[in-house]
């Protein structure tokens, strides 16, 4: 979605106001934001949450888009809008599926349920060393 919205913002001497560009810019990249962070917490709750907000964010983008693709001014953009409200729909469809089948699930509250053992760098590297398969177990 946001490498969409910045092939438009990307056009050379695009008819779009820097405020309308700005805002459009931040609400795309919002919403891959908003699903990392989600999907960063510990929580069920959390990342739902932050799903909401990207599908929100996937809906100011359509909002921005219906405002003006219609506009004279900006029929050169026409299909470039398009395909970015399109876009959005799919992001908001595709984050709204999620959601429902989070809401669904039997698994709630912690989504980590074992906590991950803490080990220095070198202990990882020399674990990694002795399994099969390693580059040092085939002689490299």
């Amino acid at each position: 979605m946001y490498n969409i919205v910045l092939d438009l913002l990307e056009e050379p001497h695009s008819p779009l106001s820097w405020g309308f560009r700005n805002q459009l810019d931040r609400a795309a990249l919002s919403i891959s934001n908003n699903i990392a962070e989600g999907f960063e917490r510990m929580s069920t709750k959390e990342l739902v949450g932050f799903l909401g907000i990207a599908r929100a964010s996937a809906g100011e983008v359509r909002s921005m888009i219906s405002a003006v693709h219609q506009r004279r001014k900006l029929a050169i953009l026409r299909e470039q809008l398009l395909l970015i409200r399109e876009s959005g729909e799919s992001c908001a469809r595709q984050i709204t599926a999620w959601i429902g089948s989070i809401e669904k699930s039997p698994v709630k509250g912690k989504r980590y349920h074992q906590s991950i053992p803490e080990t220095r760098p070198s202990e990882r590297a020399s674990s990694f060393e002795k399994r099969p398969g390693s580059d040092s177990q085939r002689g490299r």
